[in-house]
């Protein structure tokens, strides 16, 4: 039984978007899909309102009766300052000022490993560990988090701040052994920040049941996330087509992994 009436997703024709598409169609009778990328065609069940998440004007009117926003949209890795001050900051605000005017009450945000980057490997973090971006696009991340949690203490908006990490159908490269995040187990953390009874402000990972996690998500049982697929399983194919990395190299030594290497953006 759909327990809303109206869901949106934003950044819909993204990766991540195109599995949230389908898998959250159930808890909905209509999912709103939003992007500035091609959509397709919509199914029965579905409304399709193209959008810059730089425009206020055009983000208003996609949250507009929504029960609930599912923000996956912003610029999906390091990218050029005013394409993130448009798409991730601007963005940002946007959602969160449109959801506040039209009283939504429950925001599940896709932020990033990226926000805790330069954290140390052999460290770990927990949802309470302070941010410590490696790039621009972390820094923006590190910036919805803390606006959603302004939106969550005075206008009482209720946030998941899922710290995505490496997102894909199998793991491919030994950094994803710790870092892996499954299909089904992203599916399944989103589904909970929306249904748990109580979200609060939460910060959470989004990272399957691996051996070597660097994250801990103890303190967040209140959603009831208990991610059931481990990178173990491609350990024997991962090794046997990876060589192993240099452990005093910034990819190696940080979570944050490549991104640590990069310079500026704009410098290219």
């Amino acid at each position: 039984m759909p327990r809303f009436n109206r869901l949106l997703i934003t950044g819909a024709a993204g990766s991540l978007g195109g599995v949230l598409r389908k898998g959250l169609a159930p808890l909905a009778k209509t999912i709103r899909l939003t992007d500035r990328a091609d959509l397709g065609d919509a199914a029965p069940h579905e409304e399709i309102m193209p959008a810059e998440l730089g425009d206020f004007d055009a983000i208003m009117k996609v949250v507009e009766d929504c029960d609930a926003v599912v923000h996956f949209g912003a610029a999906p890795v390091e990218k050029p300052w005013a394409e993130i001050l448009e798409s991730s900051i601007k963005g940002g605000y946007n959602v969160y000022e449109a959801a506040r005017r039209h009283g939504i009450g429950r925001v599940v945000y896709a932020s990033s490993i990226h926000a805790v980057g330069y954290v140390r490997c052999e460290e770990g973090a927990d949802t309470d560990t302070p941010h410590r971006p490696d790039t621009l696009y972390g820094v923006s991340k590190c910036f919805v988090e803390d606006l959603a949690k302004m939106y969550f203490h005075k206008f009482g908006i209720e946030s998941a701040l899922l710290r995505i990490n490496s997102c894909f159908p199998e793991p491919t490269t030994r950094r994803h052994l710790s870092t892996w995040l499954s299909f089904d187990d992203l599916m399944q953390l989103v589904e909970r920040c929306l249904l748990a009874e109580r979200l609060g402000y939460t910060v959470v990972y989004g990272i399957s049941n691996n051996r070597e996690r660097y994250f801990d998500n103890d303190r967040v049982r209140h959603l009831g996330y208990m991610p059931r697929d481990n990178a173990e399983e491609y350990r024997e194919k991962v090794e046997a087509n990876t060589a192993p990395g240099d452990p005093h190299a910034d990819e190696v030594k940080f979570v944050g992994g490549v991104f640590c290497e990069y310079g500026h953006p704009d410098d290219d």
